[in-house]
């Protein structure tokens, strides 16, 4: 490794509904020793964060986790996994002085101002201004959401559960879909259908709502696979319809918070969707937004590229944190703005 701070290495994991995904920042934006781990195979979270640091044979101080749920207090049980733990039992057992914990996508936004043109791929036309606000939004065991505000010269991370906000159809296909959906769930959230589980659903509605036989043995993947073959034309449409309605939510952001800085794409599910997804129906559908369709059409959506953007994110949430105390303590200085409610143990 390159370098490491005084205290030594700080320990960097997102962790999502499938996969955690770690890391260690040896220095100030260096990060070394890129591991992902399945979720399935570690009974607790703290079983994962063990065997990473065993596998790579070092050990931390400070550790940041951004994780694919609400962070209130203490107490983390995940919304997509069956982890739950307490902060700072899991600091305690890890031997950390600190452990914060921040949502995964106020880590991802974090990360978003550094990105540089090989870090994106621009779907459709649009011009990001300077200083404008920035929304993000992504899906892959759920939906994630979140977005960047310009606050006293640095940029404030939003703490979102946007992905469950109601569903909102925009044509009768949607409207069958959602009707579907109705007999099973009582509130029918965006997530339900903008996600990778969400796609299996979509082609279950699909075919119901037109009395086709049911195959429920399809994964998404498998669905992804044969839509983007051309194997099987109700996959196909599948994908059309899931990239129309991932449209309308990143539509309904960028009015939300007048996202003119541009909307940015993560999540693991559409970099798998390669070239179909520049010609899909999402950036159409960005654009059909009624009298503010003029107003979408100027905003540019990017697709992140680069691998694990959180983790960079995550630390720079995690050098603010740990510089805040200091910052507080010197005269006239502001006191420290923080994205976020956290809990440092």
């Amino acid at each position: 490794m390159s370098g490491s701070y005084l205290d030594g290495p700080r320990l960097l994991a997102d962790i999502g509904g499938t996969n955690a995904r770690f890391a260690l920042e040896v220095a100030p934006g260096d990060i070394a020793a890129m591991q992902t781990l399945a979720c399935a195979d570690y009974p607790r979270f703290e079983d994962a964060a063990a065997a990473y640091l065993a596998g790579v044979g070092a050990g931390a101080r400070h550790a940041v986790i951004a994780i694919a749920n609400p962070v209130r207090g203490d107490a983390i049980r995940m919304t997509n996994h069956d982890w739950a733990f307490s902060i700072a039992a899991a600091r305690r057992e890890l031997g950390l002085a600190t452990l914060l914990a921040v949502n995964d996508f106020s880590a991802l936004a974090m990360a978003l101002p550094a990105l540089g043109p090989d870090d994106v791929f621009k779907i459709g036309g649009g011009q990001a201004r300077a200083g404008g606000a920035i929304g993000l939004v992504g899906a892959g065991t759920g939906l994630g959401v979140s977005g960047l505000l310009p606050a006293a010269g640095q940029w404030v991370a939003l703490e979102s559960e946007g992905g469950h906000v109601a569903f909102s159809p925009l044509d009768a296909r949607e409207v069958a879909v959602l009707q579907y959906c109705w007999r099973r769930y009582d509130h029918v959230s965006a997530e339900r259908m903008v996600s990778g589980p969400g796609i299996a659903l979509i082609r279950e509605a699909l075919a119901a709502s037109r009395g086709l036989p049911l195959d429920l043995s399809l994964s998404t993947a498998a669905i992804v696979e044969r839509a983007l073959s051309g194997a099987d034309a109700l996959c196909r449409e599948t994908l059309d319809c899931f990239s129309g309605m991932l449209g309308t939510v990143a539509a309904n952001l960028a009015v939300t918070l007048g996202a003119t800085g541009g909307i940015y794409i993560g999540g693991g599910v559409v970099p798998r969707l390669g070239d179909y997804f520049a010609g899909s129906p999402f950036r159409a559908r960005f654009e059909r937004k009624g009298r503010f369709s003029g107003f979408t059409a100027q905003i540019p959506t990017m697709l992140i590229t680069k691998p694990y953007p959180a983790l960079a994110g995550a630390a720079a949430l995690l050098a603010r944190h740990l510089a805040a105390p200091a910052a507080a303590a010197m005269p006239g200085l502001p006191p420290p703005t923080l994205e976020f409610d956290h809990a440092r143990c």
